[in-house]
């Protein structure tokens, strides 16, 4: 098992869980975080840090879309390690339907 980051994410990019990781497993793009889930050591510290609630474990229903789109775009984005202020309208998108097909962006975010 592993954890994976969905949609839920997406324009909200709190980094509360980045913090807590203890394997900085955590990789940013421009408006979301994802998991690389083999760097991932399943110990879910990161799941009840996370705001939106946006981490879930890949066992959950619905979570296979997610955890190749986390493969994915882990092996392209830059690895996050500390957490950043969140974007400042991230509370007004939390909670939003659809984030993937209205947001997404596969461009990489900044990193460290």
């Amino acid at each position: 098992m592993t954890y994976v980051v969905t949609e839920a994410c997406i324009k909200c990019k709190y980094t509360d869980c980045v913090e807590v990781c203890p394997v900085d497993c955590f990789y940013e793009g421009e408006n979301m975080l994802v998991i690389h889930p083999d760097e991932c050591i399943d110990c879910g510290v990161c799941e009840p840090e996370c705001p939106p609630e946006a981490i879930i474990p890949d066992t959950d229903d619905g979570a296979e879309r997610w955890l190749s789109m986390n493969l994915e775009y882990s092996e392209a984005w830059p690895n996050i390690t500390r957490q950043k202020d969140a974007p400042a309208d991230a509370d007004k998108f939390d909670g939003v339907a659809g984030k993937f097909e209205k947001f997404f962006s596969a461009e990489p975010g900044t990193g460290d």
